[in-house]
């Protein structure tokens, strides 16, 4: 049995969450470059050494949800059933996070995202940190006769499914559109 979270754990938890909420609603009122870490603080009545004990740098704060998505992907992996292909299983999970991503609500984050040179490199920093998380817990998860180098491709191939499906006009129909082809290199190696 899970032992629920306790009152330390529950506090640091909502003060993360105000923060990043904070953050963003700044963000998207006035431009991300026009908002410094101390209006952040200020408005979320904390200190900024506070934020920084929770988020690493100022771009972290738009990207809350990034642990989330990389336990995600990697639980797809792990958390499949014996006989659940690799393949199918990650395609679910991204299936799942494209529409989370292209919800309604989630274009300003895009905008803010794509008019930031610096969200766009943290972005991209961690698409590369999540397609390395994944390819270790491909590899760990299948048989050895699959190469390092076959794993992380694929990783690679199913972050960039999930970035170009989150960029397409149909999001599900460019992810039904691209993991047959994940497939079909998954089963070539």
């Amino acid at each position: 049995m899970i032992e629920p979270p306790g009152r330390r754990e529950r506090k640091k938890a909502a003060t993360r969450r105000k923060i990043a909420d904070t953050a963003l609603r700044l963000f998207l009122e006035r431009g991300y470059d026009a908002v410094g870490i101390r209006d952040v603080a200020a408005a979320a009545d904390v200190a900024v050494t506070t934020l920084f004990s929770h988020f690493a740098s100022k771009e972290a704060l738009v990207f809350e949800q990034d642990r989330d998505f990389e336990q995600r992907l990697t639980q797809a992996v792990t958390g499949r059933a014996p006989d659940e292909p690799l393949i199918p299983a990650l395609r679910s999970e991204v299936l799942a996070m494209v529409r989370h991503c292209t919800a309604d609500g989630a274009a300003p984050i895009r905008r803010l995202i794509d008019e930031s040179r610096a969200l766009r490199e943290y972005e991209e920093s961690m698409r590369l940190r999540h397609a390395d998380s994944l390819a270790t817990a491909i590899a760990a998860e299948l048989d050895p006769a699959r190469t390092t180098t076959a794993c992380r491709a694929i990783a690679r191939f199913v972050i960039d499914a999930y970035s170009l499906a989150c960029e397409a006009a149909d999001p599900d129909g460019a992810v039904d559109e691209i993991f047959p082809m994940i497939e079909a290199a998954w089963e070539v190696t």
